[in-house]
């Protein structure tokens, strides 16, 4: 598995495993123009020259990011990539002075495994909540929010 930083060549690959998700509920979908936005933002896992994986790092605030957009091809599920994403990502933070590291998610488990842990929402700053605007579940989100102390 190669692990990297995304190119414009990856956007359509990562526009299909995120909004694939989404159809089925359990991710936020992505207009290619925020995907074209966020590439910085992205680490990409890919197979034979095929991108099965994603995970971006967002910084929201003072020494504060989010781990978002994280999602695996179903058929590459469950072999680790998606754990080797967000350690990246984490290293990644930490090169920036991150100090705290959250994300909203319906995988908790995945998370905890990684160091995350629950937290309500009202213990992230208002500044995180500046995207939900445009999610169809606002304001009624059902997300679970975890954090990670760098």
């Amino acid at each position: 598995m190669n692990y990297r930083r995304a190119t414009f060549d990856d956007i359509e690959a990562v526009y299909n495993i995120i909004n694939d998700y989404a159809a089925t509920g359990v991710m936020l979908a992505r207009s290619r123009n925020a995907l074209y936005e966020a590439i910085r933002d992205m680490i990409v896992a890919e197979e034979d020259g095929v991108v099965v994986g994603v995970g971006c790092l967002h910084f929201i605030w003072d020494r504060l990011a989010e781990v978002r957009s994280m999602a695996i091809r179903p058929d590459f599920a469950r072999h680790g990539i998606g754990a080797e994403i967000v350690r990246r990502l984490i290293e990644d933070g930490e090169k920036f002075g991150v100090e705290k590291i959250f994300t909203l998610t319906y995988k908790p488990e995945f998370f905890g495994t990684l160091g995350f842990v629950r937290v309500t929402k009202d213990e992230l700053p208002h500044k995180v909540w500046k995207d939900c605007i445009d999610c169809p579940k606002f304001p009624n989100c059902d997300e679970i929010a975890m954090v990670r102390v760098l």
